[in-house]
């Protein structure tokens, strides 16, 4: 579609520009020109001269500028000579080529009307209209995957998942910023989440193999219709932002295994303190040293089990139980007893959620 956007602007243009202009495509061959016996021809060594100037380069009599941003940019104008002029009007119509480019493709393109539907910037009811516009599944069943970069890298983030998941008829690479990608990807209805993570770690292990780049992956739930893409791209957000506090130990966090974290980062910090208050007398949870608090953490971990624990802490029976009774007084709650110990659980979840909130002056 490009070519005959491209070739019907240039054809416009003719008339208006005494010498040959066109436009190169990403392998060097000319897809419009107002030259029409040259549409076809290879233009070799272009990319790799771009590469190294990434803006302007005059090869063989014609003068090259790339349509977008740098050397990156997936097409190339190019007019004929290598005189000021020459470079005048290539900076003009790259420009203008550019921009007609991006209106059409905020008009037709798929990918940006991904963007629009996940970020909240069209409304439902034109959403249906756009979509049989331009012949989009709505019903297909799709997954948000929400890709934090950590760091500077030599490739953009955008062309690096671009480069692994080339499929734009399928998967959707969107940009939301600096160091956020979004993937909305298809998968089959009966998909699980155990396999949905294993695409996600596929994604990050490729990134740190090839790339040396940490990142760190929100996943959504399944979604099976357009609209719901909204949804699960805050569900991507919630995953990122309530694992950066309770899974600090893990890069990639699905909205389904949140647990009762998902539901604490949603509680106002006013409850939350009144919660704390109220179940721990006045400096017990404070009091508690850094080995107790291990203790508690094994103790949990081991779903209560006093000989199983004091087994990981290569620690008497008898010790642990000392320690636990020790517990019961500072704080009230006996871990041995399941509602107490759910109680204490979600407290520790408490403070620790509101540790992590920027201190107010």
């Amino acid at each position: 579609m490009s070519n005959r956007l491209f070739q019907g602007v240039i054809h416009q243009m003719k008339e208006a520009i005494d010498r040959v202009i066109g436009v190169i495509d990403e392998n060097g061959v000319i897809i419009a020109c107002s030259d029409l016996v040259k549409i076809g021809e290879i233009k070799q060594g272009v990319r790799e001269e771009l590469a190294y100037s990434a803006d302007i380069v005059t090869v063989g009599g014609y003068t090259y500028r790339p349509i977008g941003i740098g050397a990156k940019a997936e097409y190339v104008a190019f007019v004929e000579g290598e005189d000021k002029n020459a470079e005048k009007t290539s900076k003009l119509l790259s420009i203008a080529l550019s921009n007609i480019k991006n209106l059409y493709d905020e008009k037709y393109d798929k990918g940006s009307f991904v963007k629009n539907i996940i970020l909240d910037n069209i409304l439902p009811s034109d959403i249906y209209i756009k979509s049989k516009e331009l012949h989009f599944n709505t019903e297909e069943t799709r997954i948000v995957f929400l890709i934090k970069f950590h760091g500077k890298t030599d490739m953009m983030p955008f062309e690096m998942l671009q480069n692994m998941f080339p499929d734009k008829s399928k998967d959707y690479v969107i940009s939301v910023g600096e160091h956020d990608i979004v993937l909305v990807k298809d998968v089959k209805p009966e998909t699980e989440m155990k396999e949905v993570e294993k695409i996600a770690t596929n994604i990050a292990d490729t990134l740190s193999t090839e790339f040396y780049t940490k990142v760190s992956i929100g996943i959504s739930s399944t979604v099976d219709n357009i609209k719901d893409l909204a949804r699960a791209y805050k569900e991507a957000q919630v995953a990122l932002d309530v694992g950066k506090v309770f899974e600090t130990e893990k890069n990639i966090i699905s909205y389904e295994n949140l647990g009762i974290g998902r539901l604490i980062y949603q509680l106002p910090t006013t409850l939350c303190e009144m919660f704390l208050q109220e179940v721990f007398k006045k400096g017990s949870l404070e009091s508690l040293d850094r080995e107790t608090l291990m203790t508690i953490q094994c103790f949990f971990e081991n779903n209560l089990n006093v000989s199983e624990t004091s087994r990981k802490l290569f620690v008497h029976r008898n010790t642990l139980v000392y320690r636990l009774d020790k517990i019961r007084k500072l704080t009230g709650l006996d871990l041995r007893e399941f509602e107490h110990a759910i109680t204490f659980k979600v407290a520790l979840m408490v403070k620790k959620y509101l540790n992590s909130k920027p201190i107010k002056f």
